[in-house]
């Protein structure tokens, strides 16, 4: 079975597209989705969490996620350890559910794929690009943030110009019509190629 990679930067809209490849049958894997429910759910994850980010990380059983967001964003080397404890058990997940699906190819939406060097864990990588503007108005929105803070974030991600280069397909998510339609078309090249594999 061909495993996909899709990703791109915070607001590009991977989501939507992960919405459009579901409803054309392809299985999509939620790599954050599955990230906050071993951060939660995991012994072993929650105790390292701890001791790398003391224990405010957690409020009760539910990660702190204000907190672990305030001590990850404008630190670079924790978020990358904090990111090394997570990213092993969501990938171990990931390879397990794998193995219960029936398709031709499955996705893994994830939006550091590049920033961790995992990109050789995949067939095929479809990165999602958006303008900048629309990105960063998409994001106040859904997270009632600030301006500065979500370019704070994107300053944390690799630029979509270095994405571009390490991956297969690029998909502009400007107009949703086009972005469906896109979407299709990456589809279709996506099972040719998986009957090569």
């Amino acid at each position: 079975m061909m495993i996909v990679g899709l990703t791109g930067g915070i607001g590009s809209g991977k989501s939507t597209v992960a919405k459009m490849f579901t409803e054309l049958g392809i299985p999509v894997y939620d790599s954050d989705g599955e990230a906050k429910r071993v951060m939660n759910a995991s012994k072993k994850v929650k105790k390292a969490i701890i001791e790398l980010l003391g224990a405010g990380a957690y409020t009760g059983d539910e990660l702190n996620r204000r907190y672990v967001a305030s001590k990850v964003f404008t630190d670079e080397t924790v978020l990358q350890k904090l990111n090394d404890i997570v990213h092993p058990a969501v990938r171990k997940h990931f390879l397990q559910w794998t193995k219960k699906q029936d398709a031709p190819y499955v996705i893994q939406e994830s939006a550091i794929i590049f920033e961790n060097k995992n990109q050789d864990f995949y067939d095929t990588i479809v990165l999602i690009t958006a303008p900048l503007e629309d990105r960063i108005q998409r994001i106040i929105k859904r997270d009632q943030t600030t301006r500065e803070n979500v370019l704070s974030r994107i300053a944390n991600q690799l630029s979509d110009d270095e994405k571009e280069n390490l991956s297969d397909f690029m998909l502009i998510n400007e107009d949703i019509a086009i972005t469906r339609l896109k979407t299709k078309e990456i589809h279709d090249k996506l099972i040719q190629n998986s009957k090569l594999i």
